[in-house]
C-alpha cells in the first residue's frame, strides 16, 4: 500500500494576463517523483458580485497530467479578465485500478486577472474595422445632457467640464475601465442630413464644438474598444489625448495608436490647398464614443436644445456585450466576449 501523499504548499502564481497564468507549489522529491495528475479546483473570490460577463455555470475542477512546475493554464478555462480568482491544488497518483490516491487540498491562493493585452486589442481592433463602414463628413463633436448637468457645469464648475472616471461599460478588460478620465463626446450624424441626430437617450440639450478643436494634428487617436449590447448597433470606444498630455501617456502604452489621416473610424483629413479648410469623417455603421482626456469650457462651443425624443433607448453606462455577436465570436481569448464552450489548454500536458 502506496504512503499518503503530502499536502501541496506555498503556492505562487505569476505571469498573470487577462486569460492565463502559470502556477507552482512545493513537493517533497519524493512526493515529485510519485505524482501522476494534479487537481487544480478554480472559482471566482466569494463575496464578490457575480461575474455578468460569463454565459453558464461550467466545472472548475480539472484533472491534468503531471508536468515539471511551473504550469501553465491558458485562456480557455472562462477566465475573465480584471476578475478575482481563488485556486487550490491536490496532486495525486493513479494506481493500477484507475483509482487515485490524492493529497489533502492546498492552501486556497487568491489572485486577479489583468486587462486586455496590447496584443489583445489589436485582435479587438481588426473586429472594429470589419464592422465600420464607410466614412461620412461631420463638422463637430457634441454632448447630450439634461438641464441639470448644464446647470451644475455652469454654477458649480466655472464653465468647465471636467473628466469624469470611465465606468465598465463594454468589454470588461478594456484598460481604461475604472483608470482613465475623460468627457465623453459624440460625432455620427444622420445620413440625409449630414448633421447630428436630432433623438438622444442622455438628455434634450447639446454642447456641440467644432471638430477642429479637438481633432487635429496635436492631439492623438487610439482605439479602446468594440462591443455591442443586443441591438443592431455596434459600439466602439476612441480615445483622443492632446500630445504629450497625461491621458496620452496613459493611452500610450496600454491602447493601439491609430493614423489620424487614415483610418476607419475617425479621420482629419489636411487641407489640399492654400485656404482651404481640413475636413473630418466618421465611420457610418457603428456608434463612436468619443473619450476626450482633457477638460473643456462651455465657452469653447455652444449649448442648444434639440427637438426629438429623449428616452428612445438605453444608454451604455455599464451596460452588458451582447454574447452572440457574430462579429465578436471568432476572437479568441477574450473570455468575457466569447462564451464558447471549449476546452481548457495547459501548456506540455493533456487534460
Amino acid at each position: 500500500m502506496e504512503t499518503a501523499l503530502s499536502t501541496p504548499n506555498n503556492i505562487q502564481i505569476c505571469e498573470v494576463t487577462c486569460d492565463s497564468f502559470r502556477i507552482a507549489w512545493d513537493m517533497t522529491p519524493e512526493d515529485t517523483a510519485r505524482a501522476t495528475h494534479f487537481f487544480i479546483d478554480l472559482s471566482r473570490k466569494e463575496g464578490r458580485d457575480p461575474n455578468r460577463f460569463k454565459h453558464r455555470d461550467v466545472p472548475t475542477k480539472l484533472v491534468a497530467k503531471a508536468v515539471p512546475l511551473p504550469m501553465a493554464v491558458r485562456g480557455h478555462w472562462f477566465l475573465s479578465p480584471r476578475t478575482e480568482y481563488c485556486v487550490a491544488v491536490q496532486t495525486a497518483v493513479r494506481q493500477a485500478d484507475g483509482e487515485y490516491l490524492v493529497s489533502d487540498w492546498s492552501q486556497v491562493v487568491e489572485f486577479c486577472t489583468g486587462d486586455y493585452a496590447m496584443d489583445h486589442l489589436k485582435q479587438l481592433l481588426g473586429k472594429a474595422q470589419g464592422s465600420a463602414g464607410r466614412l461620412l463628413r461631420f463638422s463637430v463633436f457634441y454632448r447630450n445632457q439634461h438641464p441639470d448637468y448644464f446647470h451644475y457645469v455652469r454654477t458649480e464648475c466655472g464653465g468647465l467640464m471636467r473628466p469624469a472616471l470611465k465606468d465598465n461599460s463594454g468589454s470588461h478588460g478594456s484598460p481604461i475601465n475604472s483608470k482613465l478620465q475623460g468627457v465623453f463626446l459624440s460625432c455620427n450624424t444622420e445620413f440625409d442630413t449630414g448633421l447630428p441626430p436630432n433623438d438622444s437617450p442622455y438628455g434634450p440639450l447639446r454642447f456641440q464644438i467644432p471638430a477642429g478643436n479637438l481633432l487635429n494634428p496635436n492631439t492623438n487617436l487610439y482605439f479602446a474598444d468594440f462591443y455591442c449590447m443586443y441591438t443592431a448597433y455596434h459600439y466602439v470606444v476612441l480615445v483622443l489625448a492632446p500630445s504629450g498630455s497625461e491621458g496620452d501617456n496613459f493611452c500610450r502604452s496600454s491602447l493601439p495608436l491609430l493614423d489620424l489621416t487614415a483610418n476607419p473610424f475617425l479621420t482629419y483629413i489636411p487641407p489640399q490647398r492654400q485656404g482651404e479648410d481640413p475636413l473630418f469623417c466618421h465611420a457610418s455603421d457603428v456608434i463612436l464614443e468619443v473619450l476626450y482626456t482633457e477638460p473643456l469650457y462651455l465657452e469653447q462651443g455652444s449649448v442648444l436644445e434639440i427637438s426629438g425624443h429623449h428616452q428612445m433607448s438605453q444608454t451604455t453606462a455599464n451596460a452588458k456585450k451582447d454574447p452572440s455577436c457574430k462579429y465578436l465570436l471568432v476572437l479568441r481569448g477574450f473570455q468575457d466576449v466569447l462564451y464558447l464552450k471549449t476546452h481548457c489548454q495547459f501548456e506540455n500536458f493533456q487534460t
